[in-house]
């Protein structure tokens, strides 16, 4: 089965009411053990969509869909909501499902309102068996820090309201931690694909030195954490960071001079 941007929309649209349906329903005060199931229900139906969707994208381009900005947002729109859904199965935090339900929502109405249609021919750099891990690696990094900055948004909210927070802090943290495993590794599996493609691990060409940057900024935030720090101005420090890690991904093709890593 092939399919292409043009059925997209038909694909997305029940995908993302599935999810919002979800997560408006996690969100009820009072939840029966029905309703329980119907949250899991709706939330796998729109995954499986979406990852229907990507596998038969990927068979109409003959390559991987993860060359382009709206190839990767759909891969993002994807491993928010199974990191937001497994989070929300796992520490039972009813808001986490709808407000990652939201973000990829969000993801996908950009994808619906301006698809990217590209050649399906990749460059030589891209033609590695590298390509693909370290890609969808980093999308996962970015689908759990979504989490975590989701998680940080909340605890300034409760922040406000007085009480203890050390549990949600902690939730937090752990996101934070398995982003960072995942950013390690594939900020590793870049620099093997770098040497192959270009002859050297490192260039410190404007991506190379954002994530650079954007992994530092997250070190600081478990470094402080470490320290026991659990004040206002640690959690900015996490969503600095997710800052710096959007303009990593959607940013370099603004910031002067010429990245290795443009190949639209």
């Amino acid at each position: 089965m092939s399919l292409s941007w043009n059925e997209f929309p038909y694909i997305a649209l029940p995908a993302v009411l599935c999810w919002l349906s979800a997560g408006l329903l996690a969100c009820r005060r009072t939840q029966s053990g029905r309703s329980v199931y119907v949250v899991d229900a709706l939330t796998i139906i729109g995954i499986a969509l979406f990852a229907v969707f990507i596998a038969a994208f990927w068979n109409a381009l003959s390559r991987p869909p993860l060359r382009t900005m709206g190839e990767t947002r759909l891969w993002y729109s994807l491993f928010m909501m199974l990191a937001g859904y497994i989070t929300y199965r796992r520490w039972n935090y009813p808001w986490l499902l709808l407000l990652s339900a939201i973000v990829a929502t969000a993801f996908t109405a950009i994808n619906v309102l301006k698809p990217e249609i590209h050649s399906i021919a990749l460059m030589p750099a891209l033609q590695s068996f590298l390509f693909i891990p370290h890609v969808i690696i980093y999308i996962i990094a970015y689908a759990f820090f979504g989490i975590a900055t989701l998680a940080a948004c909340m605890l300034l909210i409760r922040r406000r309201k007085g009480g203890d927070h050390d549990e949600l802090f902690a939730f937090t943290d752990n996101l934070v931690y398995i982003g960072f495993g995942f950013l390690a590794l594939g900020l590793l599996l870049g620099a093997f694909w770098a040497k192959e493609a270009w002859g050297h691990y490192w260039s410190w060409d404007p991506k190379e030195t954002l994530a650079f940057i954007t992994g530092a900024a997250y070190l600081i935030y478990i470094h402080l954490r470490h320290q026991g720090r659990k004040d206002n101005f640690i959690i900015w420090t996490l969503l600095v960071a997710f800052l710096l890690l959007l303009l990593c991904w959607f940013g370099t093709a603004l910031l002067p001079g010429t990245s290795l890593h443009l190949y639209s």
